[in-house]
């Protein structure tokens, strides 16, 4: 028995070694397998951060060689944003966190989003300012280009540095981790040794789950939201304090009841016992553990009111349980309801300042249409020196005083970038000239000296936006005159590489530093003697301001009080020649042939301007004092053009031209033009909605109403050619590639539209000039198959070269609806994948 013993205790030891080897083994695996992730994923990481830190300098160089070749600004924009977003990553990205607690790493970060910030206006600016601006920034990318190059070799030195250190301590740990195992591995032979001692485990895990129980009931007692608990019958297990105030039942008087007939409102009933069945039933869950959701519940009292409730749900030994946590939000949706009545408030305010815009703009362009209108019929009157020069400064006033209203209304557009500038060539010496004659008066009444002069070599013309300097300078040279009395308003101009820059220097009262700051701000009037003599809107500055960072400059004010004030101007303009001869050159008016014209129009003042300006040039005109009788003049006779005002008594415009065109008159089929002081651009599209073919706005141009006298309405053949050419265009579509074809078809679109806007926007036109402009879009529309678009091109182009004026303005009022019916049959072409 005792060599059996011996038998069993060595079989036993044995057992033991080899169980206690297989741990070992086991856990040395394990050891080994966990320690060789670790190394993997911390080497991806590093991996990763390598990769964007070298991806930052990559798209840099990108960057950079887009700056170098100056011509692609869509792609100079978009690897400058790729470039931003880089920085931005590795300034605010969680696993560039170490590398930015480095002073030298965030140092240089600094350096490079400084410049960032400074490059951002340059590429924001548009097209002709970026244009401008490539040597600026080629000069940035060359000043920053060593931080770049820092920056990746110091943040890759720095991450190295680190993942060292790291997998030290990685395999620091592993090989403390092995000890700690292996003694764990002996403690395991001594195992047995510890269970006598697990029943006073057990009682101490028992003594620690109530102590849980303890503290959960009170995270539950002191919650503000109201917790309830039930069972997958809908029994209510617990409800809290906040519970109880919240519905204003007792706990002790709800457990153990139905959950729905405590909480749920009767109307609601039916959908809460089909959850609660379904879900018994294993099917689907629409609200546990969905997370917030806004509900109806019943108060005691049987109130109605809504509350935010979400709901979980676990498994527990008896059966699944459902935790509900609730609270009221009846004030929540009052405030809600208090911020829509607010907003819609607020829509209906910004309504009410829509329509009073558009009623200014009618009220004052009206009599300015008929104050300038006189005016320009004046002109055309023999008139000695002195009274050519009094009607000219009369005019220029009053242009302004249109240009004025215009900028008003459009204040938001100017914000919202929609307005591009009009560079062409212009005359600084002449723009000048006018500015100062027409302040002349006001100076003279202010017993103050006006004059202005050239500082340097005089450059007279410049390309540049001739209306919007017009605005500026008027605006602070009237505003120097204003604020000077019996003083000097001295405005010199210079020019240097290709910068035109205004000095407007005044004697004044001077502006407080104070207002300085805020002096281009809307609305910004001040208090001081400098602004409380002349009143204002203090609009004037903040809209100069827009212009003259619309065309890429800057304005500047330095000023003391009591001895005056300098505005500094400086925009971009390179030298230009002067206008064109006129010899060689198509003139519209001679080519007009005489028509018969509706003018529907309710001002007597204006009805006369439009005749005047309409008989002068030969045509047959017939008025009528109301949309009515317009409509009735329409149905009984035909004319080529009909002149529609808008505000009008009995029968507004809009009425009326839908009356014309829905029945059918003589003239239901005549083009009819607005002829309106509502400016605003969402009236325009209204009008043409309301099947008009044009607007003119007042006060009227005589060259803008020749040009729509010039337009013929071109009918289509029975039979019309097909727009595109789709083997061609197919063919090209192969040739240049699915990547460059919506580039160069949207290059080619730009140049078709600005060609149409040159041509019709002239009054007179170069006929080799025509020639080499349509000949150039004729071969790019021929590349994308618009074989019609490309007819009239040349059509054009061979009248311009053998002098047929009349072929190549007849040609003309057909290309825009050409191009848009093209461009519209371009679009639907069909590509491949």
């Amino acid at each position: 028995m005792t060599q059996a013993r011996t038998t069993r205790s060595r079989t036993g030891r044995i057992f033991l070694v080899l169980a206690g080897l297989v741990i070992v083994m086991a856990i040395a695996f394990l050891t080994w397998n966990v320690t060789r992730e670790i190394e993997e994923l911390s080497s991806a990481s590093s991996d990763n951060v390598q990769w964007s830190l070298s991806q930052t300098e990559v798209e840099f160089q990108e960057f950079a060689g887009r700056i170098r070749v100056g011509s692609d600004l869509a792609g100079i924009r978009r690897r400058f944003d790729i470039f931003y977003s880089r920085i931005n990553t590795v300034s605010q990205a969680q696993v560039f966190e170490e590398l930015r607690a480095d002073d030298q790493f965030r140092a240089t970060l600094q350096s490079i989003s400084d410049w960032l910030e400074t490059t951002v206006p340059y590429i924001d600016a548009t097209d002709v300012a970026l244009t401008s601006s490539l040597p600026r920034l080629a000069s940035l990318v060359e000043d920053i280009r060593p931080d770049v190059r820092k920056l990746s070799n110091s943040g890759l030195k720095i991450f190295a540095q680190n993942a060292d250190k790291q997998r030290a301590d990685v395999a620091s740990t592993m090989t403390e981790l092995a000890l700690a195992l292996a003694v764990l591995i002996g403690a395991l032979g001594l195992s047995v040794l510890y269970l006598v001692r697990l029943n006073g485990q057990m009682r101490k895990q028992e003594r620690a789950q109530r102590q849980t129980g303890t503290r959960m009931n009170t995270v539950i007692n002191t919650s503000l939201d109201g917790v309830i608990v039930s069972d997958d019958q809908g029994r209510i297990i617990e409800f809290s304090p906040a519970a109880e105030e919240i519905f204003g039942h007792r706990a002790k008087d709800v457990i153990g009841h139905e959950l729905g007939a405590i909480i749920v409102p009767d109307h609601l009933r039916a959908g809460h016992d089909a959850g609660m069945e379904r879900m018994r039933q294993g099917g689907e869950k629409r609200v546990v553990g969905k997370g917030r959701v806004q509900l109806e519940a019943k108060r005691a009292d049987g109130s109605i009111f809504p509350v935010e409730l979400a709901i979980q749900s676990a498994v527990t030994e008896d059966s699944d349980i459902f935790i509900a946590f609730l609270r009221d939000i009846t004030q929540q949706k009052a405030d809600e309801a208090e911020l829509v009545d607010a907003r819609d408030k607020a829509i209906a305010g910004e309504k009410s300042r829509s329509e009073f815009l558009a009623t200014m703009s009618h009220e004052i362009r009206t009599p300015l249409n008929g104050l300038l209108g006189n005016l320009s019929l004046l002109g055309d009157t023999t008139l000695n020196g002195k009274q050519t020069t009094y009607m000219r400064n009369m005019e220029t006033s009053g242009r302004l005083l249109l240009s004025h209203v215009s900028d008003v209304l459009d204040i938001t557009r100017y914000d919202a970038g929609k307005v591009n500038a009009n560079l062409e060539p212009m005359n600084v010496s002449d723009l000048l000239q006018d500015i100062i004659d027409s302040q002349s008066g006001m100076a003279s009444t202010q017993e103050t000296t006006l004059d202005w002069g050239w500082d340097g070599p005089a450059q007279h013309w410049v390309v540049s936006d001739n209306d919007r300097l017009q605005h500026v300078l008027m605006n602070l040279i009237g505003n120097a005159v204003k604020f000077t009395k019996r003083g000097r308003v001295s405005v010199t101009a210079s020019w240097h590489s290709d910068e035109l820059t205004f000095e407007i220097e005044d004697t004044g009262a001077g502006i407080p530093d104070d207002l300085q700051d805020r002096i281009f701000d809307d609305f910004v009037t001040g208090n001081t003697a400098y602004d409380r003599e002349v009143g204002g809107t203090g609009l004037g500055l903040g809209i100069a301001k827009r212009f003259v960072d619309m065309l890429g400059g800057e304005i500047m004010v330095a000023s003391e009080l009591g001895v005056g004030s300098t505005f500094r101007l400086v925009v971009p303009a390179k030298a230009a020649s002067s206008a064109p001869k006129l010899n060689n050159l198509i003139e519209r008016r001679a080519i007009i042939a005489p028509m018969r014209v509706l003018v529907v129009e309710d001002n007597e003042i204006n009805r006369f301007v439009v005749r005047e300006m309409l008989q002068a040039d030969g045509h047959e005109v017939l008025e009528a004092h109301d949309g009515q009788q317009g409509v009735d003049m329409a149905a009984g006779e035909r004319f080529d053009l009909i002149l529609m005002d808008i505000s009008m008594p009995v029968l507004d415009g809009r009425s009326a031209t839908r009356q014309i065109r829905q029945g059918n008159g003589a003239s239901r089929n005549a083009r009819i033009v607005a002829l309106t002081a509502n400016a605003l651009p969402s009236e325009r599209d209204d009008f043409l909605a309301q099947g008009m073919n044009g607007v003119l706005t007042k006060p009227l141009r005589k060259s803008d109403l020749r040009a729509v006298l010039g337009q013929q309405e071109t009918p289509a053949p029975k039979h019309a050619p097909e727009l595109i050419d789709r083997a061609h265009n197919a063919e090209t579509y192969d040739v240049i590639g699915a990547e460059n074809y919506p580039k160069l078809l949207a290059r080619f679109s730009a140049e078709a539209e600005a060609l149409i806007e040159w041509l019709e926007g002239d009054a007179r036109l170069d006929r080799n000039e025509i020639a080499n402009q349509t000949h150039k879009v004729a071969g790019n529309a021929a590349l994308f198959g618009a074989v019609v678009f490309r007819d009239v091109l040349v059509t054009i182009e061979r009248g311009a070269k053998e002098g047929e004026d009349a072929s190549v303005m007849a040609a003309i009022a057909a290309l825009a609806d050409v191009w848009k019916r093209s461009k519209k049959a371009l679009a639907e072409v069909p590509l491949k994948d």
